[in-house]
């Protein structure tokens, strides 16, 4: 029970309308939409962030837990107070900031429904993709707090896909913003990190996210087979043949014949499985995807194909995938939804097993899953909450069906969180040395454990040691490593590599972690003094390839022009680009490089699905899972991207793989001058569905026949579409006309130039001032300085206009879509430094950043970061715990130890 004094204390906090502790009223907050109970303390109803904080204050003063709630529709007990304390339930916190159509950005509070952030922005015809299936009363702090997804995450992801900001309050009560208005801020992605979180590290008051266009047109296909395995198998050569659709859903006989006597929608109780497919798109090119799937149906088996005439009929047969909780309540007062995800090529063996499991637990279940992403649902019924012995039976086959789950390289929870329900779950799945890396996240963010204690973590005994400080988990002393300063390591094994770093840490030896085999290579000074060098360079090659699950896992080492010719030789690719040939997965994941396609394929972060990482203490742990949904425990996997190194070894990488466009076509169009080529861009980033790169371009040479066509502008406004051939020839149709229409110049159309393609010319210092300088400054190899700058999408021409005098001299690539400017300035110089520090000075660090991508090496001569960013506090507090003596790429971070 809460103190007197804390209780007097709370009411004054609040309006007496804010604050509940009767205890009729506080049965309603026992529970969520799970099997799990606890009861609060009290429930208050905070208006705004600052009465939030003021309540964190005081949870700090008396040592009260806080758990956060949205809408209570949670399935695994996430938001259920079982160790007391109060319930922050934010439902006054509903109101929608900001929307900017111009950024494809929308600001709004944890308790906005999903669905009504979607009808609102359908007005601007933009988008908002996640959509769990609680949309229509799910909010987005609860959809963050599990790292919602949807029927349509296949093609489009899961809530951390769209997320640019958290302004958060922290355990201490200090509120603070991570990530912010532009995109790709470096260091860390602590905003990630805390998607999926489950409001056990911040309580979120305010929501960033990141918007795109509405499809055209949309057709809704339902399809019918003999069994599960047919329509995996047709599943997998649709996704074979270089098609995404927008949702792949399944229902198995069991959950048909649970449905249709409910909804009445048609479904043939006979059938073996049901297929719902959906495709979009412009309308031109919806026919022919239609086409090519339905070939690829009857092919494996399907049968009854039903294609949507109109948007009714398209509701009916939505209806019956919608329908499946309604169904399971009507045959059974309640029911236990398993929430788990597999590789999509393991589902059908995996339904083998569930069935398996519940056939021998005497439990009557049924099948509905999304197909394209390996995740299932079984809904176990439950005939008699009533009865122990069920229930028990019911969590015992949960069990047996979850360690199958990970027997399949699967996640214990795709969506639903672990919460309560699946907290013992976690040592299936994950070693001792990844839980205790998620314990320090917990200790960085919540050291005095008020915020949602008890979730996600096992609570058993056996599990104590997560709570070491990191210095007792510090290897014993060996003898001194019998290297001399300054030499290079290149261990050829992941544990080979976490046992040297174990060693240099116990030895306090500073490292400086590299992907190449040669000293030029490394990208920061050595660290004076006994520093070593250690490279990836023998961690290199393709470990695990999975074409039907889109997915490939390479050693960190790996080049990225290696991997591409190796799935292109399938016609797939990964979503990514860099200037630089010699260029590792690695070393990109760790500075996180995005090239201009991140606007049709998403940014690097979401291309990352999981890494295996060497941290300086000696761990070797696993961060994520080859899978689109995965939400067992925390995301590592954002803390290792952009930390430049700072934090661990990359020692392999797991990425998303992408079908080859078969159609890449660009527009070319000569600008005389920055105005006129920024008003151009935005209006043609309104079309931008199936755009790979909007881009203005200043210094680009354009060698070849291509150079006479454009003029000789000075300026170069590019527009590349790529995919399927009748999107992208709807699409630059679109593009043309508005050129046509705003008065510039025709456009050249070209195959054989994209986006990419420019980008990387003027980043490798080949652009007319990078060649100048070069040629002036031959004997001195001179090497252009190349700097990221970001900004919102909306300020950014604003900006740019205002500064023209500072950045005259400079090659430029400014990113319409996503807010940045690359600034290619000519060679390092004195004048360098000072062109830099007038550009930091010139963006408030609230609103953007600048970060150095490359300079000569070594990177010695100009700060890559400049000022802090507010969240380098807690980024230094992961350091602290996972690289306690400070041996990794010292000196990045902060000045170099004397």
């Amino acid at each position: 029970m809460l103190e007197e004094r804390a209780l007097a204390a709370l009411t004054t906090l609040l309006s007496p309308d804010q604050v509940f502790t009767d205890a009729t009223a506080l049965i309603a907050y026992e529970g969520d939409g799970g099997l799990d109970r606890g009861r609060p303390e009290a429930v208050v109803f905070p208006r705004n962030t600052e009465e939030v904080e003021r309540l964190v204050r005081w949870a700090n003063e008396y040592g009260v837990p806080l758990v956060a709630r949205g809408a209570g529709t949670g399935l695994s007990g996430g938001a259920v107070a079982d160790r007391g304390g109060v319930l922050v339930a934010f439902s006054q916190m509903q109101a929608i900031l900001e929307i900017d159509p111009l950024g494809r950005r929308a600001l709004a509070q944890p308790a906005v429904i999903n669905l009504a952030l979607d009808e609102q922005v359908k007005a601007c015809d933009l988008y908002f993709p996640p959509d769990p299936s609680s949309q229509r009363v799910s909010t987005l702090g609860g959809n963050v707090a599990e790292n919602s997804g949807g029927p349509h995450c296949f093609k489009y992801g899961v809530m951390t896909n769209y997320l640019t900001s958290l302004e958060v309050v922290l355990a201490d009560g200090r509120r603070q913003l991570l990530g912010g208005p532009a995109y790709d801020y470096p260091l860390s992605d602590l905003c990630g990190l805390l998607c999926g979180s489950e409001g056990t590290l911040a309580l979120i008051t305010t929501i960033g996210v990141r918007l795109v266009r509405r499809p055209p047109s949309v057709q809704t296909l339902l399809v019918t087979f003999d069994s599960v395995e047919q329509a995996g198998q047709a599943v997998s050569a649709i996704i074979a043949a270089g098609l995404i659709p927008a949702t792949m859903e399944m229902m198995d006989q069991q959950i048909i014949q649970m449905i249709e006597p409910f909804a009445h929608a048609g479904l043939p109780l006979e059938a073996g499985a049901a297929l719902i497919i959906e495709v979009d798109g412009y309308p031109a090119s919806l026919a022919g995807q239609m086409e090519e799937i339905s070939r690829l149906l009857l092919a494996y088996g399907g049968r009854d194909l039903r294609l949507a005439r109109d948007e009714e009929e398209r509701a009916r047969i939505w209806l019956a995938r919608k329908s499946a909780a309604g169904a399971a309540t009507r045959l059974a007062p309640a029911y236990y939804t398993v929430d788990i995800t597999v590789p999509r090529s393991r589902l059908a063996e995996m339904l083998q097993r569930v069935n398996a499991i519940c056939q021998r637990y005497d439990l009557r279940t049924g099948h509905v899953f999304h197909a394209g992403d390996g995740n299932l649902h079984p809904m176990l019924l439950i005939p008699d909450p009533d009865d122990a012995s069920l229930l028990e039976r019911v969590r015992e086959a949960g069990r047996e069906i979850v360690r199958a789950c990970v027997a399949f390289n699967g996640s214990l929870t795709g969506e639903h969180g672990v919460g309560i329900e699946k907290r013992e779950f976690m040592t299936l799945m994950h070693s001792p040395a990844e839980l205790s890396a998620m314990w320090d996240v917990k200790q960085v963010f919540d050291p005095q454990n008020l915020l949602n204690p008890g979730k996600i973590f096992p609570q058993h005994e056996a599990n104590s040691w997560i709570e070491q400080p990191p210095r007792a988990r510090m290897p014993a002393a060996e003898d001194p490593l019998p290297l001399r300063p300054g030499e290079l390591l290149a261990p050829e094994s992941e544990e080979e590599a976490a046992q040297l770093l174990a060693q240099c840490t116990a030895r306090n030896r500073p490292v400086l972690l590299m992907g190449g085999d040669e000293q030029a290579q490394a990208p920061f000074p050595l660290p004076a003094g006994d520093g070593l060098l250690l490279s990836t360079a023998r961690l290199r090659g393709i470990r695990e390839d999975a074409p039907d699950d889109l997915f490939i896992t390479v050693g960190a080492g790996t080049p990225l022009a290696e991997v591409q010719d190796w799935l292109g030789r399938r016609r797939q690719q990964l979503a990514l680009i860099s200037p630089w040939p010699e260029a590792t997965l690695g070393g990109l994941v760790a500075a996180n490089v995005n090239g201009p396609r991140r606007l049709r394929y998403g940014a690097l972060r979401e291309q990352v699905l999981c890494l295996t990482v060497a941290l300086a203490d000696g761990r070797l742990i696993r961060t994520g899972r080859p899978l689109t949904k995965n939400v067992a425990g925390y995301d590592l996997t954002k803390a290792f991207i952009g930390s430049y190194g700072t934090l661990g070894l990359l020692t392999t990488v797991t990425l998303k793989c992408w079908p080859q466009p078969r159609l890449r076509r660009s527009l070319l169009v000569p600008v005389e001058d920055l105005r006129h080529g920024l008003l151009w861009a935005r209006q043609l980033f309104p079309l931008t569905l199936v755009a790979s790169a909007l881009l203005l371009c200043r210094g680009s040479q354009l060698a070849g026949r291509y150079s006479q066509q454009l003029r000789a502008a000075p300026y170069v406004l590019v527009y590349t579409a790529e995919g399927l051939a009748a999107d992208v020839e709807s699409e630059l149709a679109a593009a043309t006309s508005t050129l046509q229409r705003v008065q510039a110049p025709e456009p050249v159309v070209c195959e054989e130039l994209s986006g990419d393609d420019l980008w990387c010319e003027l980043l490798r210092g080949e652009g007319e001032n990078g060649l100048r300088a070069r040629e002036a400054y031959t004997a001195r190899e001179a090497t252009p300085v190349v700097v990221r700058l970001g900004l919102a999408a909306r300020d950014l021409p604003r900006w740019l206009i205002d500064q023209q005098q500072l950045l005259a001299g400079c090659d430029l690539v400014v990113d319409v879509g996503a807010g940045l400017l690359y600034v290619v300035i000519p060679s390092a110089t004195a004048q360098t430094a000072a062109l830099l520090e007038n550009l930091r000075a010139a963006v408030p660090a609230d609103e953007g950043y600048v970060v150095v991508m490359d300079q000569p090496r070594p990177f010695a001569a100009f700060e890559v970061f400049g000022s802090p960013s507010p969240s380098l506090e807690l980024m230094l507090g992961l350091k602290q715990r996972w690289d306690p003596q400070a041996i990794l790429n010292r000196g990045v971070l902060l000045p170099p130890r004397r």
